[in-house]
Formats: C-alpha cells, sequence, structure tokens
C-alpha cells in the first residue's frame, strides 16, 4: 500500500450529463449523521470494512457507527473530496483508521485495487458495504439514454458483483456482505425507471448470493437494507426545488429519515447478532408496509 491515505485512479468519465450526488457540506439543512446518544459496545471490534459511497449521507454514517463498534473502515466515493475528508476525521476521532479511495465504482479495475490495497493496509477484510448509487429523473422512458441507462447499472450493480467478486478471497467465517437497495425495488418510482430497476436487480442479488454454495461454505451472511426517503446528498442532486419542499412527508411517520436512523442496521447486519440471518432485507422506511 502506498503512503496516501487516498489513491485516485482517473477513468474516462460518461459525455452526458452525469449527475454527481455531492456535496453534503453544502445541503441546507444538513443531514443528520451522527446519533449522540449511540454508543458503542465493541460488537465489530478488530474488524476491517470497506464502504462504498461512505463520503456522505449513509455511508458517512455507516462508517461512524463501525467506527465506534471498534472497526477501522475503507470509505469509496466519487469526487466528493472535502465530504470524504469529514467521514475520515469522524473516524479517527473514535480512535480507528480510515482510508479514503475516489474512484468510480462502476470500473472493475478500481473495485478490484480497493481491496486488493485495503487488505495489504489492515491485513484482513470483514465487511463489505455495496451503497453507493445515482440515479436520474426522467418522465418519460424515452429520455432515458442508452449510455444513462448504462451508467446507472454499472454505478448500482456492476459495482456490487466486481467488489463482492475481488472480496471472496478475503472474507471468511463470520463475514458479511451488506447492500444498499431502495423502496423503489418494491413500490417502484414511475420518474426513476432505471434506478428502480438497479434496486429490484440488487434485491434479487442479495437473495441468490446469499444461497451461492462458496457463500455458504465460507460463512458469509449476505443481506440488505431499503431505505425510504432518506435526507441524503442524492436528493437534492437529482430533484428540482419544487419537489423538495414536501419531500418524505408523504410517510406514515410524516417526514423524511435521517442516515443516523439507518447506521444501527448495518451495524446489526455486520455483527454476530444477525448470525442467524442471511438472504433478508431490512426496510428503514418511515412505516411504509412493504410485502416482500
Amino acid at each position: 500500500m502506498e503512503n496516501a491515505d487516498r489513491q485516485e485512479w482517473k477513468t474516462q468519465k460518461p459525455q452526458y450529463n452525469y449527475l454527481i450526488p455531492d456535496i453534503q457540506s453544502e445541503m441546507n439543512p444538513h443531514p443528520e449523521i451522527e446519533n449522540d446518544n449511540y454508543i458503542g459496545s465493541g460488537k465489530l471490534k478488530g474488524k476491517v470494512a470497506i464502504i462504498t459511497g461512505g463520503d456522505s449521507g449513509i455511508g458517512q454514517s455507516v462508517a461512524l457507527a463501525y467506527a465506534k463498534e471498534g472497526a477501522d473502515v475503507a470509505i469509496v466515493y466519487y469526487e466528493a473530496h472535502g465530504d470524504a475528508e469529514k467521514t475520515k476525521r469522524l473516524v479517527e476521532e473514535q480512535d480507528q483508521k480510515c482510508l479514503a479511495f475516489a474512484g468510480d465504482v462502476g470500473d472493475e479495475y478500481f473495485c478490484q485495487q480497493v481491496v486488493k490495497q485495503t487488505v495489504n493496509h489492515f491485513g484482513r477484510l470483514d465487511i463489505l458495504v455495496n451503497n453507493a448509487g445515482e440515479q436520474h429523473v426522467c418522465e418519460k422512458i424515452g429520455e432515458i439514454t442508452a449510455e444513462q441507462l448504462d451508467r446507472t447499472f454499472r454505478t448500482n450493480v456492476y459495482s456490487m458483483f466486481y467488489l463482492t467478486k475481488a472480496s471472496m478471497k478475503h472474507l471468511g467465517e463470520g463475514s458479511a456482505i451488506i447492500n444498499t437497495t431502495s423502496i423503489t425495488a418494491y413500490q417502484g418510482n414511475p420518474i426513476l425507471l432505471d434506478y428502480s430497476s438497479t434496486k429490484g436487480a440488487i434485491v434479487s442479488f442479495t437473495r441468490a448470493l446469499s444461497q451461492n454454495q462458496e457463500i455458504l461454505e465460507k460463512g458469509i451472511r449476505v443481506n440488505g437494507v431499503a431505505p425510504g426517503p432518506i435526507w441524503t446528498p442524492l436528493i437534492p442532486a437529482t430533484f428540482p426545488e419544487d419537489k423538495l419542499e414536501n419531500w418524505g412527508q408523504n410517510t406514515p411517520m410524516k417526514r423524511p429519515g435521517q442516515p443516523k436512523e439507518l447506521a444501527p442496521a448495518y451495524v446489526f447486519l455486520a455483527s454476530e447478532d444477525s448470525s442467524y440471518m442471511s438472504g433478508q432485507v431490512l426496510h428503514i422506511n418511515g412505516g411504509q408496509v412493504i410485502n416482500g
């Protein structure tokens, strides 16, 4: 591993209007990342986790919660260097170590390097959190270009295959893979057709992977989390301002969720607390009943 804490791989960017979901530090109101009442109890002591989309939102909150539970983390993000530096600082304030990798999770070589250098640096890998995602609003299916469709699937689905493949030889008994899907996998969203499709694919990937013979023989658990409307940088980067005024208020709880409200679920799925659970999805969505 090179001495630098942050590694960057320059990959060719798409030639269409790619909406980069950042910057968290500029959001108003700011997402709630840390739960001051959350006290770690060593549930992940000595473990190492890779978290994609770890610069902000859910990923940042999960990184902090894992650090509070005693884990070192490697976060993966695209371009929001300032947000990533904050994640690193939050982790280190818990006396844990944090590596930050900037690059495109839709690039298999980059994913391979993230896993390789994480293991080279920490000497092990126990937890893989496939959390990175992107979405694009399109009112009509004809507006979804082949380039956008490919890009959304590369970020949201291909990355999970790439990182899981690269991680397999390092994961073992008691390891956990946690995939972030979405309420849109179950309800759909008419203006997020490609995004909803990827999230449905993630549910199927989670269920199928949990039953894979190699996974079973190694004692690796595979589960998912399906967030509802959570206030993260992805939201203002995706939707026009007029759609944000009442955003999240159509849930039974009449409000959007905060990243800090999801982090404990990722701790549960990564720890021995969920030792008899695999192939399942936890729904954290403000009280919306999902049959699936």
